[in-house]
């Protein structure tokens, strides 16, 4: 038992040290957990963020200082002031997503109920931001008017009923929160994958498996002991991508336990680990790993749930989808990140996702020591 544990240790630095004699793989992991999740983020389509606004105020009332008022930051950036001839060469120029005209006797006409007309111009060429901005604006415009006619006549009857609605656990609904969660959770598969499958596949090509084979270690102890080092690179990796790229940089508040979130972290990678043992079996060359990553892989990102609501997937995917370490894995992330979720909360998660890593574990095992002894 004690030379099994020192075999499996050293066999483990090994690995380590390998890894980080491979310039390329290092980058790979230094880029996925930093820029790759802080970029795939910022990327969230739909988001507004700072958009570029200006207003053209022809009637300088206080009506339209006070809509002009209403918009500000994050959503927007301060609106600056145009006049009537500026727009073209603004819009031209790049300088603005969007530019509202407020007409003469703009408030007058609010006033006397004439519905008068508010022109807003638009950039169509930041596609998303524009389709997503101008129902913001339309919005807020509405309001700020509605708002300004019951303030001065609030005697007349209204009839219509107020909607209020309050989002839970990302009351702004900042896309990047989720976005960031959604690429770091697809990076700890990816890499997870990629580095036990290539720790095995550089042996082969390298010749030294045949070499580890005639050592005291035998194929369980190998196995392990790729398992936990290409675990740890990974598991520090989404630590420092957790703290430092997600709450520190993309400021996304943690409302539930980091440690509990690792911990679940840790079971994902022991499935996710051994499931890269058990591809890298029937694969000859890196080429061929690659290949049967992309088969494997993509499907169990798009199909986890992150994208996607799995409640709009047949349910045929769905009951498949119970068995990839990656529906369970954003589940986790969600429920400890955004809704503060405990250990009685998402016990069950963790149990399913460990038999489901102990399955892989044993199944690429016996894989493996028929590979081995090929």
């Amino acid at each position: 038992m004690k030379n099994a544990f020192f075999h499996i240790i050293s066999l483990g630095f090994k690995e380590i040290i390998g890894l980080w004699r491979d310039p390329l793989l290092v980058f790979l992991i230094i880029y996925s957990f930093s820029a790759s999740v802080y970029l795939g983020a910022q990327a969230e389509p739909d988001a507004i963020d700072h958009a570029a606004i200006a207003i053209v105020d022809e009637d300088h009332s206080a009506l339209t200082k006070r809509i002009g008022d209403a918009f500000f930051p994050p959503l927007f950036r301060v609106p600056e002031k145009l006049e009537i001839d500026e727009i073209d060469d603004a819009l031209d120029a790049g300088r603005y997503t969007f530019v509202i005209v407020f007409p003469p006797n703009f408030q007058e006409r609010v006033l006397a109920n004439h519905k008068p007309q508010v022109q807003i111009n638009v950039d169509a060429t930041r596609m998303s931001q524009a389709f997503t901005g101008n129902g913001y604006i339309q919005e807020i415009i509405s309001d700020e008017v509605d708002n300004f006619v019951r303030a001065l006549h609030p005697d007349v009857p209204d009839f219509s009923a107020d909607i209020i609605t309050r989002n839970r656990y990302n009351p702004n609904l900042v896309k990047a929160w989720e976005g960031s969660m959604n690429q770091m959770a697809n990076n700890v598969a990816m890499l997870a994958l990629i580095l036990t499958g290539a720790a095995l596949i550089r042996e082969r090509e390298r010749g030294t498996l045949e070499h580890l084979l005639v050592t005291p270690a035998n194929a369980f102890e190998i196995m392990v002991s790729k398992v936990w080092s290409m675990s740890l690179v990974v598991f520090v990796a989404t630590f420092f991508s957790l703290t430092i790229v997600i709450r520190q940089c993309l400021h996304v508040p943690l409302a539930g336990s980091v440690g509990l979130f690792m911990a679940g972290t840790a079971i994902n990678l022991f499935a996710m680990t051994s499931l890269g043992i058990f591809l890298s079996c029937f694969a000859r060359d890196m080429p061929q790993l690659g290949i049967l990553m992309i088969l494997v892989l993509m499907p169990m990102q798009i199909l986890a749930g992150g994208s996607t609501s799995q409640s709009q997937m047949p349910i045929v995917v769905r009951i498949i989808m119970q068995f990839a370490p990656t529906t369970h894995y954003v589940e986790i992330c969600r429920s400890i990140i955004f809704r503060g979720a405990g250990i009685p909360q998402v016990a069950a998660v963790f149990g399913k996702l460990f038999l489901l890593g102990c399955g892989f574990f044993f199944i690429a095992l016996r894989r493996f020591r028929k590979t081995v002894s090929s």
